[in-house]
Formats: structure tokens, C-alpha cells, sequence
């Protein structure tokens, strides 16, 4: 599956934007899909995860309660609403693919396919 992440963007801090990851390829159902960033200076970290059906996510600590992750397998695609941004939350956001047998949904070596990166400006 290739993966391409869109519409990333510049809001000023409580703002919100909504990112969307389109899938191409065949079996997208196969996949959980995950959302991750990279802050210039930081380690690639895990934001949120949703399982193959949509029936179940995670999310980090930092943005639960703010984010939401949802998917439509109907359209290939996995979102990212975003709420309440904070300056903290700027970075390049990546959609990622894992098989759902694959363990580890936060760990980033757990997904084998990856989006380009968006990047996603929080001002102050």
C-alpha cells in the first residue's frame, strides 16, 4: 500500500486543521493505520493509531482528548482531526500502515509503510 498524506498547514495555537492520508493499492482493510511526528531536534513519536476496522484507537498522552483519529476503508483514507493545537504540537506528521497482526501499534519499526510527511505550524 502507498500512502500519501495532505493538507497540513499553519494555524495560531487553539486553532484546529484536519489532516487526511489517502491509500492506494489493494487490501487497505488489512492494515491498522497509525499517525506519527517529528519535531525539528526530537525522535519520531507516535500520535494515534486506529485499528483495521475503525472500531478501536489509541493516542499518545500529549494529545488525547484533542485529537481524533478515524478512517473510512470505503475510501482508503485515515484522518486526523486536530483540536486545541498547542506551539508544542508543530511538526511533520506521517501517516504509517501496519498489518493487523503485527504488535506494537506505537512503536514506529511496527509499520512498514509511510507517508511523505505534512507539515502542521502551530503559532503562539
Amino acid at each position: 500500500v502507498q500512502l500519501q498524506a495532505c493538507v497540513g498547514g499553519f494555524v495560531q495555537a487553539g486553532g484546529c486543521l484536519r489532516l487526511s492520508c489517502a491509500a492506494s493499492g489493494r487490501s487497505f482493510s488489512d492494515y491498522d493505520m497509525g499517525w506519527f511526528r517529528l519535531a525539528p531536534g526530537k525522535e519520531r513519536k507516535f500520535v494515534a493509531a486506529v485499528n483495521w476496522s475503525g472500531a478501536a484507537a489509541s493516542y499518545a498522552d500529549s494529545v488525547k482528548g484533542r485529537f481524533t483519529i478515524s478512517r473510512d476503508n470505503a475510501k482508503n483514507a485515515v484522518y486526523l482531526q486536530m483540536n486545541s493545537l498547542k506551539p508544542e504540537d508543530t511538526a511533520v506528521y506521517y501517516c504509517a500502515a501496519k498489518r493487523r497482526v503485527a504488535a506494537g501499534t506505537s512503536r514506529p519499526q511496527s509499520y512498514e509503510h509511510w507517508g511523505q510527511g505534512t507539515l502542521v505550524t502551530v503559532s503562539s
